[in-house]
């Protein structure tokens, strides 16, 4: 029997899961508020934190492992890509605060690739809170665009949406943009909006917050409100041109498939009919397929996996000494 705790770290929400067999985990899926991201000040920190609490594991696994131990633990965490030294960091942390002798930490965009293609060459879109795309071509070829943080890119992510939606309600408020629903859908959800810059300024996660806001801004959309409409349409181009450079990159005109993973996917037509027209108008052959597994499969294939593609991409500790008691 492998043992494998499986983590998917995101700015929003931190999953893990206990794999005790082939076919799927054994143990139900535990979920904490996730981390700001590793690049962030005090990112480790907070990312050992939620890792541990999601987790939620050291004391079940004496009775559920026979050696009381997992064999490898790998992470997938937002901010990996950016700041390699701090996953090397989280790997080495968690490495003592859990009972393993082996942890893998990579970017979870790596890990949302590895799960929804399998390992194989393609492209795929993580939009989430943030928004990054991984390409990998069929002779290995890696490319990976945005996931440049909310401050700096993660265009057409949740965060991104959100945050167009609040700016349109408070140039609505003023009187300086046109009239939207979003402004009423503001207020319902935060409060009085003048206080709305300290709201999200003093939110300890202020791209979380921001992404919370999204399915407002794609139900105002739905329902026909021009603004809200523009900016998912704004939110599709920009990710359906992340998607074409990453292919461009790594397959160049051959034939790639596309998957598409993450809490965007489950926004809706306002954004995901715009997201596929433009795919289909770019001239590349790029074929939107179902996602195979999550980032959380992707999570288990990488830990059990060092020799696939993916690998010059994860960052690997080992112990070295006894375990702990």
């Amino acid at each position: 029997m492998t043992a494998v705790l499986a983590v998917d770290l995101g700015k929003t929400g931190c999953r893990a899961v206990l794999w005790t067999g082939p076919d799927g985990p054994e143990h139900p899926v535990r979920e904490v508020p996730g981390a700001p991201g590793l690049a962030e000040s005090g990112g480790v920190t907070a990312a050992v934190a939620a890792v541990t609490a999601a987790a939620a594991l050291v004391h079940e696994i004496a009775s559920d492992l026979p050696s009381g131990r997992l064999d490898a633990v790998c992470v997938g965490a937002a901010g990996a890509a950016a700041d390699p030294a701090a996953a090397r960091s989280l790997a080495e942390l968690l490495l003592d605060a859990l009972p393993t002798d082996e942890v893998a930490v990579t970017s979870d965009a790596v890990t949302a690739h590895a799960g929804a293609l399998g390992g194989g060459a393609g492209v795929v879109l993580a939009a989430g809170t943030g928004a990054v795309t991984v390409g990998i071509g069929e002779d290995g070829t890696f490319a990976r665009v945005d996931g440049w943080g909310p401050w700096l890119g993660d265009e057409g992510s949740g965060a991104w949406i959100g945050r167009a939606g609040l700016r349109a309600a408070l140039r609505s408020h003023d009187g300086r943009g046109p009239a939207t629903a979003l402004t009423a859908a503001a207020a319902e959800r935060y409060g009085d909006l003048d206080r709305l810059p300290a709201t999200v300024g003093h939110s300890a996660n202020p791209a979380r917050l921001t992404a919370a806001f999204a399915p407002l801004v794609a139900g105002a959309a739905a329902d026909g409100d021009a603004v809200a409409t523009e900016i998912m349409r704004d939110a599709a181009a920009a990710l359906a041109e992340a998607v074409v450079a990453a292919a461009r990159r790594a397959g160049g005109t051959r034939p790639l498939p596309v998957a598409v993973t993450g809490g965007l996917t489950g926004i809706g037509a306002p954004l995901m009919d715009p997201f596929a027209a433009l795919l289909r108008a770019s001239g590349l052959p790029l074929r939107v397929t179902p996602a195979l597994g999550d980032p959380l499969h992707g999570a288990r294939l990488l830990a059990l996996d060092s020799a696939g593609p993916h690998e010059p991409l994860v960052i690997r500790v080992h112990r070295t000494t006894a375990p702990p008691p």
